[in-house]
């Protein structure tokens, strides 16, 4: 049973508020008072959390306000190398990134988003704002669709709604000289789902970041649920339609060898795996 951190014992209510203050930085509230707000504690309590998280190098102070910490930038890297997705998956992103000259990503599930749990930079130089530990609505990247494709269409519409209201306050500070991003309405976008559903491949148009585009493609486990999503992304002048064609066997022949690395993982010495469908899904 769920209880409020009120109710928790003193010990726990304390690490859960801390927690909670790591959560409100990471959401982008970064001075006290948006942070007391955000956790429900008094100016005085978030003080004394925010002291104590600075101290031991969860948090930074900086001319914009508390920041996370190198701290945690540490603990998600060994996290993330820790993740044995990570490692059966990585042999197979970093071939088809040298194949293609494109960067690859890694995607997973974690409840209305996806987190990018690795990503392998193309040979172009091109630089995108996808990273590992990347957070993002499900329904605003091509990733994220490749791991709505075996969901009812009452789930796809409740999650495009989640990723249409993030791109509408997203458009609320646009980027001067550029007219802000439209998501297509709902009609046209469960057409584009339903034709991903029919063949297995899912392409991002721009959808989520101006200039680029992705051909994803989602992997399942022994039981064929989906459990992750490998897509190859580039700027457009080098993803045409007719080249997105062509990579879209190539994305997902790679994710077809990691569905049968997760399957079979004894095969693989590098890795041990045991995965449920609830690993990576709220």
């Amino acid at each position: 049973m769920t209880t409020s951190l009120s109710t928790r014992p003193a010990g726990a209510q304390a690490l859960m508020r801390g927690l909670a203050v790591l959560d409100a930085v990471a959401e982008g509230h970064h001075d006290l008072a948006a942070i007391g707000e955000r956790i429900q504690c008094t100016r005085s309590t978030t003080h004394r959390l925010v002291s104590a998280l600075m101290h031991a190098g969860y948090l930074r102070q900086d001319a914009h306000g508390y920041q996370l910490g190198i701290k945690l930038a540490t603990l998600g890297t060994r996290a993330r190398e820790q993740m044995p997705l990570v490692t059966l998956a990585r042999p197979i992103i970093e071939a088809l990134a040298r194949d293609c000259g494109d960067s690859v990503h890694l995607g997973i599930r974690d409840g209305d988003d996806v987190v990018y749990l690795d990503k392998i930079r193309g040979s172009r130089g091109l630089e995108m704002r996808s990273r590992p530990g990347l957070r993002l609505p499900l329904a605003l990247t091509g990733v994220g669709r490749a791991l709505m494709l075996d969901l009812d269409e009452t789930q796809w519409q409740r999650l495009y709604t989640l990723a249409r209201d993030h791109q509408t306050r997203q458009n609320e500070a646009p980027v001067a000289g550029l007219a802000p991003l439209v998501p297509p309405a709902w009609p046209e976008y469960r057409t584009r789902l339903l034709d991903y559903q029919g063949t297995g491949i899912v392409l991002d148009l721009e959808d989520n970041e101006r200039g680029i585009r992705c051909v994803a493609a989602p992997v399942r486990d022994a039981r064929g649920t989906i459990v992750a999503a490998i897509s190859i992304a580039s700027a457009t002048p080098w993803m045409s339609d007719e080249r997105l064609t062509e990579l879209a066997p190539r994305v997902r022949d790679a994710a077809a060898q990691l569905s049968n690395r997760i399957a079979r993982p004894g095969i693989h010495p590098d890795s041990s795996l045991s995965l449920s469908a609830g690993a990576f899904h709220d």
